[in-house]
C-alpha cells in the first residue's frame, strides 16, 4: 500500500496499549528487511532516515526506495526523518515524500526548541504531515551530535512544550543513549509516568538497543507509543556479513552479503516488533 503518516499508527499504538517498532535504514537491502519482517508479523512499521544516512544516499533516493518497497506490502509502512536537525532538510523531506518529521532541537534551549519545533510544525501541517520533537536529552551519539550529559525531560516543561509547538509526538528523556551501552542503563520510568499523566500525545522511547526487552514493555505499559532502534541493526547486518566472509572467504557477489545482512535484520526486527506488542496490529 502507499506510505501512510505515523499519525493514525501512533494513536492507535496509545489507544491499544502496544508500540511502534521504528527501525532506522541505511541501504536498499535494510529496507527490504524490515518491511519482510512488518509483513510476516502483520505489523503496522516505521522506517527511519537520520541526516547522515539522508547525506550518504540521498532524501530523494531513500523515499523512492521506501516508497516502492511500502506498495508491495499489505501492511501500514511510514518513513520518518529521525532527529532532522535544519528547517531545510524538513523542507527537502516533506517535497520528497516522506510521511512523518522529526525536528530534533533539543541542542536548544528550552525557548529555541520551541521555536523550532512550532515553526517545523507548522510548514509540516500544511502537508498533513505529523511531527515528532525531543525535550530533555537523550545521551549517547546520534549522527554527529554527542550528547555527554543526560538532561532528562522535565514533566512540567513537557506540558508547556505540547502546547506551545502543536507536535503530534514527544521524544522523552528517561535515561537512555543512543548507541550500545557500557554499563546497565538505569531508567526513570516514574518520571515517564507521570510524564503520560500529563500530556496526551504519542510518547516516543529512544536509544532503545541495548535495553532489555523487560524494561522495554515497561516502558511501553507506562505510556510509550514508538520505540526506536537504530545502533542494533546496523551491528546485526555487519555481523551476517563479517560470517559470511569468515566462512565463505572466497565469495565476491554483493547480493550474498546483502542476503546475509537481510536475514539477520529481519529475525531482529521481528524480534523487537514482539517486544513492542506492536505484531498482529496491521
Amino acid at each position: 500500500m502507499p506510505l501512510v503518516t505515523s499519525k493514525k499508527m501512533l494513536l492507535d499504538a496509545q489507544k491499544g496499549n502496544y508500540a511502534v517498532g521504528a527501525f532506522n535504514v541505511e541501504n536498499m537491502e535494510m529496507v527490504k528487511a524490515v518491511i519482510r519482517a512488518a509483513e510476516e508479523l502483520k505489523a503496522p512499521v516505521m522506517l527511519q532516515t537520520t541526516p547522515s544516512t539522508i547525506k550518504y544516499g540521498t532524501v530523494e533516493t531513500y523515499a523512492a526506495i521506501v516508497a516502492a518497497e511500502a506498495k508491495k506490502t499489505t501492511v501500514p509502512v511510514c518513513l520518518h526523518l529521525d532527529h532532522g536537525n535544519s528547517y531545510e532538510l524538513v523542507e527537502q523531506c516533506l517535497k520528497s515524500g516522506y510521511s512523518s518529521i522529526m525536528i530534533d532541537g533539543s541542542k536548544e534551549e528550552l525557548e529555541g526548541n520551541i521555536a523550532l519545533s512550532r515553526k517545523v510544525t507548522e510548514l509540516a501541517k500544511k502537508s498533513g504531515i505529523p511531527v515528532e520533537a525531543e525535550l530533555g536529552k537523550v545521551g549517547g551519539k546520534e549522527d554527529d551530535l554527542e550528547v555527554k550529559l543526560d538532561t532528562n525531560t522535565d514533566p512540567m516543561e513537557a506540558v508547556r512544550f505540547v502546547e506551545e509547538t502543536g507536535i503530534d509526538s514527544l521524544a522523552v528523556a528517561i535515561g537512555t543513549a543512543h548507541g550500545f551501552y557500557i554499563g546497565t542503563p538505569v531508567l526513570d520510568k516514574e518520571r515517564l509516568s507521570l510524564i503520560r499523566s500529563l500530556v496526551t500525545i504519542p510518547l516516543v522511547l529512544h536509544g532503545a538497543s541495548g535495553i532489555s526487552d523487560e524494561e522495554v514493555k515497561d516502558c511501553v505499559k507506562r505510556g510509550i507509543c514508538k520505540v526506536n532502534f537504530a545502533t542494533e541493526l546496523r551491528a546485526a547486518y555487519t555481523a551476517a556479513v563479517k560470517q559470511l566472509l569468515s566462512d565463505k572467504p572466497e565469495t565476491f557477489d554483493p547480493k550474498a552479503y546483502g542476503k546475509a545482512g537481510m536475514e539477520a535484520v529481519t529475525q531482529l526486527v521481528k524480534n523487537r516488533m514482539k517486544v513492542c506488542g506492536c505484531d498482529g496490529k496491521a
